[in-house]
């Protein structure tokens, strides 16, 4: 199959026409209601099981989203290729911007993604990378919350007793693993490595997204009640690993909430009342956690504030403005902000967390 048209609009109107998507399921995220169509049966199987906690009745949808199977398509659009981040080899994004829109091709699988105003629309081998497909549906979901004046943070989220905490670092900082620990302990799941926060009344709220974790073999293996998503076959094997090695490995694995903490333990909208940020790393000296004064837009720009990347195209009619650290560190002035450094320490960190979460039961200052 050929991928005709000169505009955004256009090459997806010739997928829709070409492969129809008439299987859907709709989905509730907080105040969004984002309608998926797929062209096959087997695909919208799959999804209405990852997302299972945020399936809804229809209605008129805030967001349309079409899904199509097909072989890879080569488009003889001139792509621009995305150089990788710092510490990173590979190219894997290219993209080709069109008046009315963009098209995001993915390069090591050759999933097609286009959007551009009020369509949206993924093609190629969909069943076979599904977790790009479910990334794609979520951002589109990021992109209309930025475009209604929130701001974008890379940070996991839980709540507990109706407060709210982020936590926020680099990559492989253990945001997850932190928040998975504080779900051992009661608290509930927001989101695992996107936040959007909006001033809501007099306070902020924390949004997150239909994400389910996605973890490395350390921490399946030291989370309690997580062992069961790692194989019994690749037990052995990651047992003779030494601790850095283990930690290190860049396995992912999906960890379903409902399937290891219950129902009702994924909720994508809370109050922001505290921002954690992980500082600290492996080495094996005692951790510190320490309430933030000075400082707090250096750790802010380093360790929250996140782009949003290819995939967020707004109208220029829009007039949108990408807001700078100073819009963040206004925003996030009445946040209680702490530091976990020195070196890690998951059941410190969570004792710490909880002094936060459940004060007077914890141990936060």
């Amino acid at each position: 199959m050929n991928l005709d048209g000169a505009s955004c609009g256009e090459l997806i109107a010739s997928v829709r026409g070409r492969l129809p998507a008439e299987h859907g399921l709709t989905l509730g995220f907080g105040d969004c209601l984002v309608e998926v169509s797929c062209s096959t049966h087997a695909l919208a199987v799959v999804l209405a099981d990852y997302f299972q906690e945020f399936l809804c009745p229809p209605r008129a949808p805030d967001i349309f989203i079409s899904l199509h199977e097909s072989a890879i398509l080569h488009p003889p659009h001139p792509f621009v290729f995305k150089q990788p981040e710092p510490c990173k080899t590979g190219i894997k994004e290219a993209w080709v911007d069109f008046p009315d829109g963009r098209m995001v091709r993915k390069e090591r699988t050759g999933m097609l993604f286009l959007f551009g105003g009020e369509e949206h629309l993924a093609v190629g081998p969909c069943l076979a990378n599904t977790n790009q497909v479910v990334n794609f549906i979520n951002n589109r979901f990021i992109a209309w919350k930025l475009l209604k004046g929130s701001l974008l943070g890379h940070a996991a989220g839980v709540v507990l007793n109706n407060r709210g905490l982020a936590l926020a670092g680099i990559s492989g900082a253990g945001k997850s693993t932190l928040a998975l620990h504080l779900m051992g302990r009661g608290a509930c799941f927001v989101s695992n490595d996107r936040l959007m926060v909006e001033k809501k009344g007099t306070g902020l709220v924390m949004c997150g997204v239909g994400k389910q974790p996605r973890i490395n073999p350390g921490t399946a293996l030291t989370v309690p009640g997580l062992s069961g998503v790692i194989e019994d076959r690749d037990k052995a094997r990651y047992a003779s690993l030494s601790r850095d090695t283990l930690w290190a490995l860049e396995e992912k694995h999906d960890a379903p909430i409902h399937r290891y903490y219950g129902s009702g333990r994924f909720v994508l909208e809370a109050p922001l009342t505290g921002l954690v940020i992980l500082n600290w790393k492996p080495t094996g000296a005692p951790t510190t956690f320490r309430a933030m004064g000075a400082h707090r837009s250096a750790l802010l720009a380093s360790a929250f504030v996140k782009r949003p990347g290819l995939f967020f195209k707004p109208p220029l009619e829009r007039g949108f403005r990408a807001p700078d650290i100073f819009t963040y560190a206004a925003l996030l002035s009445s946040v209680e902000m702490f530091e976990l450094s020195g070196g890690t320490d998951f059941a410190e960190g969570a004792r710490a967390c909880l002094g936060i979460l459940s004060p007077g039961v914890g141990g936060a200052p």
